[in-house]
């Protein structure tokens, strides 16, 4: 209970400080350029390839499926 009091209190004073609009206003969310959307489409083909290899070459996998 005291130690609830004592976050409290701090949040306070750092809301008065305006400490945590600085750190908020020096966020700036970067924008994602094409290069990066082209690695992030490659990451996720590639664990959809390791998946689906794994799938295949589990010997639990006794059907052969026809895409």
């Amino acid at each position: 209970m005291v130690l609830a009091r004592l976050v409290v209190s701090l949040k306070t004073k750092f809301k008065s400080l305006k400490i945590w609009k600085a750190v908020d206003d020096s966020y700036n969310k970067i924008e994602k350029s094409d290069s990066m959307r082209v690695e992030i489409r490659s990451r996720k083909a590639r664990k959809l390839i390791e998946e689906t290899l794994k799938v295949a070459d589990s010997p639990k996998c006794t059907k052969a499926y026809s895409f």
